[in-house]
């Protein structure tokens, strides 16, 4: 769903208990009082060389320039991400540990039972960073050959249509969750241990389509091996130009992205969350930053700390209900 202006002033009503948004309203004033005095830490917690380490890393190398420190990614995947995120809320809340989380972050307090972490008690956002949208493809032999036919197949055959995922409650697998309640029809969902084995069972025939970010189908779709039938964005991906976003496919008003952004423990000074963010924001606009994100297929989203809180916060009731109506569990 697009971010849009009402759903910026719905969600930031409701932060008006959020912990952290004091401490997000500070950082809107100039950097001051507050400088590194050692090494950053940034956790990611996925494996080295997926889309949030090569964005960490990317947005890291200016950010510790500019501190005058260094900036070390520390991967730390399993759990959902949640292994990284008990790292992080057991850091000393200084300034200098941070996490570069994504869609997960808003998801798992619902989809993990008891919950891993509260978000608004336990984390301080810092800055939103860019996103990146998520694809729907299918194999280019295949009888899905457009998202209108995949439609088509469903509707006459609720069920008839398998999509796979990088795994139960991933952000590809509750974007198609919400495809489908937006377009009215019923797919079946078969979840795997990450993207590249379910791009594998397209390939194979095993399975129809496949859900994931659009950089983990870039190689194959040059290949001719896969088709993208739409791209999960209000616009056309610019990895995919070809491509028509959902808008262009008949459901404008919706949008399914992986988002990224900066975040560290709860209790971080205000002085540190304003410096932070103003380097980040820096980073995000120098070329070689915004050449990395585009690469990945997404773009950068520069803005206030209050946006990427009310985008927490948005996201977090959004999957919650999504999570809780569909049953979603996690693997």
């Amino acid at each position: 769903m697009p971010f849009t202006r009402r759903r910026f002033a719905h969600a930031a009503l409701a932060l008006a208990a959020w912990p952290g948004l004091v401490r997000a309203q500070a950082a809107q004033t100039p950097a001051s009082g507050w400088q590194a005095t050692k090494p950053l830490r940034v956790f990611v917690g996925y494996s080295a060389g997926g889309a949030v380490d090569v964005i960490a890393r990317a947005v890291g190398q200016p950010l510790g320039a500019a501190l005058g420190q260094p900036v070390v990614v520390e991967n730390k995947p399993g759990a959902g991400t949640n292994i990284a995120m008990r790292a992080l809320i057991d850091s000393p809340p200084d300034g200098h540990t941070l996490m570069l989380v994504a869609n997960a972050v808003a998801a798992n307090p619902t989809l993990y039972q008891p919950p891993p972490f509260d978000l608004a008690r336990d984390l301080t956002p810092i800055s939103l960073v860019g996103r990146v949208p998520v694809v729907i493809a299918a194999n280019a032999a295949g009888e899905v050959t457009s998202l209108q036919k995949l439609i088509a197949l469903s509707k006459a055959k609720p069920g008839s249509i398998n999509f796979g995922s990088p795994g139960n409650g991933s952000t590809p697998h509750m974007a198609v969750e919400l495809f489908e309640r937006a377009a009215g029809i019923e797919l079946t969902h078969v979840p795997y241990k990450g993207g590249s084995q379910a791009i594998n069972d397209v390939l194979a025939g095993h399975i129809q389509t496949v859900a994931v970010n659009a950089l983990e189908v870039q190689a194959q779709v040059k290949a001719g091996r896969l088709r993208v039938l739409a791209v999960l964005s209000a616009a056309r991906s610019p990895i995919f130009p070809d491509v028509p976003s959902i808008a262009e496919s008949g459901y404008p008003g919706f949008e399914a992205s992986v988002w990224y952004g900066f975040v560290g423990p709860a209790g971080v000074p205000a002085p540190a969350v304003a410096r932070l963010h103003a380097e980040i924001q820096k980073a995000l606009l120098l070329p070689e930053v915004k050449d990395r994100l585009a690469a990945a297929g997404g773009e950068v989203l520069p803005g206030p700390v209050e946006r990427f809180s009310a985008l927490l916060a948005s996201e977090k009731s959004r999957y919650e209900k999504l999570i809780r109506d569909a049953r979603i569990q996690p693997d």
